[in-house]
């Protein structure tokens, strides 16, 4: 058994959309070694997304010994283990066997469209609403849930005798890690359109309206206190933590104070603002989502702008258009022109997220002339990343009444410059980005790090935060005004591409 007096080391699992990762970290917060697993994406039909659950845990048992190796450490220099994970991704299995039913749906997964418009016009979803602080919307793993329900003969009836249980995917792993503890964490909870944002727990009448039973539900604990003891992957050693990959980000960035923000860009990009003990009802768009809890401490909250497409649209235009072979090609090409030739993309391939939240919506391409190269098709790719930032923004600073000085980033597209320095452009104010690239990772580590007394407090967190880049707007205002009135006229034309059946 570790002790975090002896372990020098503390390993984070952070199981995204595409890959999973198990990284080691020392007490500076300084990755030691990192080993990586892609697992396959199915796209059974048009706007399905699933995985494997299966696969995946088979990847993280591989990933283990893996990483400890490559630090040169064994189990017993390990601390603690903490858990990030893609949030809203819905797992059943059975209770007895422990296999999956079926694939795991994934949060981009939007066959739940027509199920959230019957649900909308439920007498009681206005209540659901207001007690989730989440509108109800394919986005998120209740209505995911009731779907499977729905489409399997006979899982309703064994759900209701506890014979299946279900999970997002910090839940499935540790399951498996733990031979059998059935917990979530208030982040991932928080996701699900079924938890009581003020109590923490699962509202009776949320289940009651979207008709899943209680038992089939993990227990929901503190994102930050111990989770367990491993059994299987790190046999022996303590989970501190279990956070949704943003929440992790948040955590890693050191964003502890109201106010302060972060972006990551992956497949997705995720914009949170900590509010503090305060619970930020939305107004325009944005998700109130529970940020941490420490074990014994109120829990802190978030507003996040959720932004589905950003990363996943350069991989489109690398394995779909095949206009790249790599995605740090997008970089060169988008700067074989100067500007986008009046060419927008709006990638509302799922719909648009925050702050239009239109499902029926789809993405286009607007504004092309005979003119238009693929270099000005690159650029546009990215500039769609920075406006849908921008639109985030916007919300944010209206909805919190604070306005962002700074932009805290990381996640893999801060890598590019070009994107960055548009980031900033559109903003007009600075972008920074951390030593530390890889946060949710890190957030997962530090978490668990806490529990066990591995760091002492925040504070001693903060001072392991270093800025390694930053880009400053140079941008000239009119320009800015006039191109995102452009970007805002191309976002009108993806709106009611999806009629009602």
């Amino acid at each position: 058994m570790s002790h975090s007096g002896t372990a020098r080391y503390v390993v984070a699992i952070d199981q995204g959309t595409t890959s999973t990762r198990c990284i080691v970290f020392d007490r500076r917060g300084q990755l030691v070694s990192h080993a990586q697993q892609e697992h396959k994406q199915y796209f059974p039909k048009p706007g399905w997304v699933e995985h494997d659950a299966a696969e995946i845990w088979r990847n993280v048992e591989r990933l283990a010994p893996l990483a400890l190796s490559r630090a040169g450490i064994t189990l017993e220099q390990v601390a603690v283990v903490g858990i990030a994970n893609q949030r809203e991704t819905t797992v059943l299995w059975d209770r007895r066997t422990g296999v999956p039913l079926g694939r795991a749906l994934v949060w981009q997964d939007t066959r739940t469209d027509a199920l959230v418009s019957a649900l909308l016009g439920k007498p009681g979803a206005e209540a659901v609403q207001e007690r989730s602080a989440l509108p109800i919307a394919t986005y998120f793993s209740g209505p995911r849930l009731r779907w499977m329900l729905d489409h399997t003969p006979g899982l309703q009836e064994r759900a209701e005798r506890g014979e299946i249980l279900f999970g997002t995917m910090e839940t499935w792993l540790i399951w498996n890690l733990t031979g059998g503890l059935h917990v979530t964490d208030v982040t991932n909870a928080s996701r699900t359109n079924l938890l009581d944002v003020h109590t923490l727990d699962w509202s009776a009448d949320s289940l009651a309206f979207f008709g899943i039973p209680r038992a089939m539900l993990p227990e929901v604990r503190p994102s930050v206190g111990t989770l367990g003891t491993a059994v299987a992957a790190f046999p022996g050693v303590r989970i501190g933590a279990a956070l949704g990959d943003q929440q992790a980000a948040l955590f890693g960035q050191t964003c502890f104070t109201p106010g302060e923000a972060k972006c990551t860009y992956g497949t997705g990009s995720f914009l949170l603002l900590n509010t503090g003990n305060d619970l930020v009802r939305s107004t325009n768009g944005l998700l109130s989502t529970v940020a941490y809890q420490l074990e014994g401490e109120l829990a802190q909250y978030a507003l996040e702008g959720s932004i589905a497409i950003t990363g996943s649209l350069v991989q489109w235009f690398r394995d779909q258009l095949e206009l790249i072979a790599s995605a740090p090609e997008i970089e060169t090409l988008a700067r074989t022109v100067k500007d986008n030739g009046g060419c927008y993309i709006v990638p509302a391939f799922s719909g648009l997220y925050a702050p239009h939240w239109r499902s029926e919506a789809r993405g286009v391409i607007v504004g092309l002339t005979s003119y238009i190269t693929k270099g000005h098709l690159a650029r546009a790719v990215l500039e769609a990343t920075a406006w849908q930032t921008r639109e985030v923004v916007d919300a944010m600073n209206v909805n919190s009444g604070l306005t962002l000085k700074t932009l805290k980033v990381d996640g893999g597209m801060t890598a590019d410059n070009l994107l960055m320095q548009y980031v900033a452009d559109v903003l007009d104010v600075p972008v920074v980005r951390p030593l530390a690239s890889e946060t949710v990772s890190l957030g997962a580590a530090y978490a668990a790090g806490l529990a066990v007394g591995y760091w002492p407090d925040l504070e001693d967190l903060r001072h392991n935060w270093h800025r390694a880049a930053q880009w400053l707007p140079s941008m000239d205002p009119g320009v800015r005004t006039t191109e995102y009135g452009n970007w805002r006229r191309a976002v009108e034309r993806t709106f009611d591409w999806i009629q009602p059946a």
